[in-house]
């Protein structure tokens, strides 16, 4: 198979490029990363030396293709399918472009400050920082209320890379820091990306790994549940 991605099924930056793979259909082969074993790390730093993931191998030329937009951009250029997640116009583009920074920048990186603050060891918490990401998360809740005001996705009628960025950013940030009753339109968008087959599919495959979510007793049962 041409294409592997390496991934970890628990990391939310690796939701956002599985859905991508999942609306179009992708063949790929998923390859998991286990930092805790030290073989399966130094292979993927040697592959990728800042060691993050997901990273995309394309077997096609040999190349490594890093950071999640970078990863669907790719996808659409050289291997597209029936969703086109970047639009072809160019301030379409720069608007999908900016709310799929948006959503990585200041809901998902805030939400994982607050994650990795709790797996801390004694004495190297980090409540301040801790404190200014709960604030920097209210923030983008309002302007995602604003902005969602006769939208279906968030920026218009079709669903795009942006959204594709705002499922794992909303969904580990609803547990960490809920949406609230003030912000209906954020809460109903959630669940439609929720109710999407690609969405689906991801939070399936995660359900087993959730177990080693740090705020799992945060988690809503419906997520731990097995589907029926």
């Amino acid at each position: 198979m041409a294409l592997t991605l390496y991934l970890h099924p628990l990391a939310s930056f690796c939701h956002k490029v599985l859905i991508g793979l999942y609306e179009n259909g992708t063949s790929f082969e998923a390859s998991i990363v286990d930092f805790s074993n030290a073989g399966s790390a130094a292979a993927h730093i040697e592959r990728w030396p800042v060691g993050k993931i997901p990273v995309l191998h394309d077997s096609v030329g040999n190349r490594v293709v890093a950071e999640t937009s970078i990863i669907i951009e790719y996808l659409q250029q050289h291997w597209p399918g029936p969703v086109r997640l970047i639009p072809s116009e160019a301030e379409q583009q720069l608007e999908v472009r900016l709310w799929d920074r948006f959503f990585d920048l200041y809901v998902s990186v805030p939400m994982q400050k607050i994650v990795g603050d709790r797996i801390r060891p004694e004495g190297a918490t980090d409540s301040h920082g801790v404190a200014e990401a709960h604030v920097t998360l209210e923030t983008a809740y309002d302007m995602i209320e604003g902005q969602l005001y006769g939208r279906h996705w968030i920026t218009g009628e079709a669903f795009s890379m942006a959204d594709c960025s705002a499922l794992p950013a909303l969904f580990f940030g609803a547990i960490v820091r809920p949406f609230g009753d003030s912000r209906p339109q954020l809460q109903d968008y959630l669940e439609r990306l929720l109710a999407r087959p690609s969405v689906q599919r991801v939070i399936a495959e995660a359900q087993p790994y959730f177990q080693y979510f740090p705020y799992r007793d945060a988690m809503p049962a419906r997520f731990l549940e097995p589907a029926a």
